[in-house]
C-alpha cells in the first residue's frame, strides 16, 4: 500500500486539566478528499492546529506527507500545505491588491514587503487562474466581496502548490449565491487532476459537494465515526456527534439536515 497523505495514531491534546483531543485515529490516502464535522467545542480547531504543528500535541504520533511529527521541521512541511481559514483572511491588510496577496502565499507571509519578481507574478496569475480569480489581480483587498477573497485565499495557497490543502469554514460569511458559486468551484478544484488533497471542516452538510469521498465526526474531542461518506453521513450518527435528533437526506451529490 502506498504510503499515506496523513497518518495519526493516538493523537491527544491536553492544555492544563483539559483534555481537547482524545487517543484520535485518522488515516488519509492519496486520491482521498475528506469533510470534518463536529459540534462547537469537538476539537476541530485543535485538530487542525496540532496538524500544522501550530498546537503541541501530547502524545500519539502523526505522519505527514511522509514527514513524522517530532523528526521533521514542520516550519518547512507547511509550505507543502495551502490553508483557507478566517483567521488568516482577517489579518490581510485592506490596501494590499490581490495579486499581492496571493504572492505572500509563495513565501508564507501576510503584508508582504519584498520585491515582486516577474517570475512571482508569473506563479500568480498561473494560481489565481486555477482559483478562477484572475480578473480580479489588481483590485484592493478592501473592496473585494466575501467569495472574492475565499478564491483569492485559495490562490494564496496554490501557488506553493501544496499537496494538502486545509479549508477550515471557508463559506462563512458568504452569502447563498456566492457559498452556492464557491462551492461550485471547490467541486470543479477538487476533481481536477493533481489536486491537492482537501480536508474540509464544516458545521454544514449542504456545504458538502459531490467531490468528498470520506467523512470523520468528532463528538467532545473523540473521533466518533470516520470512513466512506455514504457510510459515515447517516441520521444515527450526525444525531449522536451534535446530540439532537437529526434526519440526513442526499440527492444529487449534495446533502440536507433537519431536526426530528
Amino acid at each position: 500500500m502506498k504510503r499515506p497523505v496523513l497518518d495519526i495514531r493516538g493523537l491527544v491534546v491536553h492544555r492544563d486539566e483539559t483534555l481537547i483531543l482524545d487517543r484520535l485515529d485518522w488515516r488519509v490516502q492519496r486520491g482521498e478528499h475528506w469533510v470534518i464535522l463536529g459540534a462547537n467545542g469537538s476539537g476541530k480547531t485543535s485538530l487542525l492546529s496540532a496538524l500544522t504543528g501550530y498546537l503541541t500535541p501530547s502524545a500519539g504520533e502523526m505522519e505527514l506527507l511522509g514527514e513524522t511529527y517530532g523528526n521533521s521541521d514542520w516550519r518547512e512541511l507547511r509550505k507543502r500545505v495551502g490553508i483557507v481559514s478566517s483567521a488568516v483572511r482577517q489579518k490581510v491588510p485592506d490596501w494590499d491588491s490581490a495579486e499581492l496577496v496571493v504572492i505572500g502565499g509563495k513565501y508564507a507571509m501576510l503584508d508582504y514587503w519584498g520585491k515582486v519578481k516577474a517570475a512571482d507574478r508569473i506563479e500568480a496569475a498561473r494560481a489565481m487562474r486555477a482559483a478562477e480569480c484572475g480578473r480580479i489581480a489588481q483590485r484592493d483587498w478592501r473592496v473585494l466581496s466575501q467569495g472574492e477573497r475565499q478564491r483569492v485565499l485559495i490562490a494564496r495557497a496554490l501557488i506553493a502548490q501544496p499537496r494538502v490543502l486545509i479549508l477550515d469554514e471557508p463559506c462563512a460569511g458568504l452569502d447563498p449565491v456566492a457559498r452556492e458559486h464557491f462551492l461550485a468551484f471547490l467541486q470543479r478544484l477538487a476533481v481536477r487532476k493533481n489536486a491537492p488533497t482537501l480536508l474540509f471542516v464544516t458545521h454544514h452538510v449542504e456545504e458538502i459537494v459531490p467531490a468528498f469521498t470520506h467523512a470523520l465526526l468528532l463528538r467532545s474531542g473523540r473521533l466518533f465515526a470516520s470512513g466512506e461518506i455514504t457510510r459515515v453521513l447517516t441520521s444515527a450518527n450526525l444525531s449522536r456527534t451534535f446530540g439532537s435528533p437529526l434526519r440526513i437526506r442526499r440527492r444529487a451529490g449534495r446533502y440536507a439536515l433537519s431536526a426530528c
